[in-house]
């Protein structure tokens, strides 16, 4: 990611968001737009914020190395946006809102359904002052049906999709159970999907000149997701299980022990099986007709991954990578994220990000830089742009507002009435 905006235009530069999400999946989409160039205008509670901010430990660091009040979990998904404090329950707070709404080009919200209704902020109250506005409502179940009044949670999801029935050890394995996956995946994978769906909103407004309402629903990605394992279940009716690391239409293809540690093999076709065999000396698996193809391999997988996994024991993970690195057979370690990165390749992409959180060099709140991770989208001519660091609570607000007109005495006079 560049850290020079004013020479590098984003893809979605001129696009203006009005950010009214909190949390993990609408934050998480509105930040690629703004990776992209968009302007993201992100509206927090007076005083306390996005939940996230409040998510800790862990927290972030002053200058000094000591923990703030603030949690680094808010930093994850909130780069590059500009934070505004208004309290939307006051009439002069939805004044305020609706005035940016006028101006913008895109809202996400998620809200309970009818949740804004009371505000004057839901989708219809702002199509009808700006029939131009994609608005995008991130809800747990959707905008209809029997669950939409539910409060939804990524972890409630995974184990309603099925999600955790396919993840972690057999349950006649020790430690065997449903586990989640160890980040908020259908929380992320949403916001990866709404950004998708208002990118198409757009296309559509260029032909038609009209916004349009977007229904992004936990739900519905979640089962989304379940991608292979949910099309073997509708072919065949059986419900998939879970199997660990192991994948139930590859073999070999998991975690293997090695002299000190573990490596992850990741087989993929007969080729890639018949030069592990030569690599490791074991010629007869390659010859076995057990182990001819990939089906014969699932099928005798009992048979063939106890003797790999007495050959694989005999190097070290790191004889093993080099060993295969240059036979094309997948072969890597079980890295834990210092660990990742620390790797030369995520070094080289430039995978760490850092910004200065002030970047006049002030110091507002104890907070000089935070350190991030980049936007995995690159494009040649428009990358992703660095322009703000996640923003200290209510950081842009006077910048904001006098962007929409109000002056100094009129600010002022909304932060003395707690609006602000």
């Amino acid at each position: 990611m560049t850290p020079f905006p004013e020479t590098t235009p984003g893809a979605l530069a001129g696009l203006k968001v009005l950010d009214l999400s909190r949390v993990l999946a609408g934050p998480w989409c509105t930040q690629i737009l703004a990776d992209l160039g968009a302007d993201v205008v992100k509206i927090e509670r007076p005083g306390a914020g996005d939940d996230t901010r409040h998510w800790g430990p862990p927290f972030l660091k002053d200058e000094n190395g000591n923990d703030t009040t603030q949690a680094s979990y808010f930093t994850a998904c909130n780069r590059n946006k500009r934070s505004v404090t208004i309290d939307m329950a006051t009439e002069d707070g939805q004044q305020l809102i609706r005035q940016m709404a006028l101006q913008a080009d895109v809202v996400v919200e998620n809200f309970k359904v009818g949740g804004l209704a009371q505000y004057g902020l839901d989708h219809e109250s702002l199509r009808a002052l700006n029939p131009r506005l994609i608005y995008c409502s991130v809800t747990g179940f959707g905008q209809d049906g029997p669950y939409a009044e539910r409060a939804g949670y990524d972890l409630m999801v995974q184990a309603m999709t099925g999600m955790m029935s396919i993840t972690g050890r057999p349950d006649s394995e020790p430690g065997g159970g449903g586990l989640r996956v160890g980040v908020a995946l259908i929380d992320l994978f949403t916001g990866v999907y709404a950004s998708s769906a208002i990118l198409a909103a757009l296309n559509v407004r260029h032909s038609t000149g009209q916004g349009q309402h977007i229904d992004m629903a936990l739900l519905d990605v979640g089962m989304a997701i379940l991608a292979n394992q949910a099309a073997g279940f509708l072919a065949t009716g059986q419900a998939p299980t879970r199997q660990g690391n192991s994948h139930p239409s590859l073999a070999p293809y998991q975690d293997f022990p090695t002299l000190d540690g573990a490596m992850l093999l990741a087989i993929g076709n007969d080729g890639q099986f018949a030069r592990f065999c030569a690599a490791a000396g074991q010629l007869q698996w390659a010859q076995d007709e057990r182990f001819a193809t990939n089906t014969l391999r699932v099928k005798h997988r009992a048979v063939l991954i106890p003797a790999m996994e007495a050959v694989t024991r005999t190097r070290t993970t790191a004889d093993w990578i080099a060993l295969l690195e240059d036979k094309a057979v997948p072969c890597g370690p079980i890295n834990d994220i210092a660990q990742a990165f620390d790797d030369a390749q995520v070094q080289a992409r430039g995978l760490r990000v850092e910004q200065p959180r002030w970047p006049a060099g002030e110091v507002g709140d104890g907070v000089a830089r935070i350190a991030g991770v980049a936007s995995p989208l690159r494009l040649s001519a428009t990358p992703p742009v660095l322009r703000y660091a996640p923003p200290a609570l209510g950081q842009h607000t006077d910048e904001v507002l006098r962007e929409l007109g109000l002056d100094a005495a009129h600010i002022a006079a909304l932060r003395a009435s707690g609006v602000l």
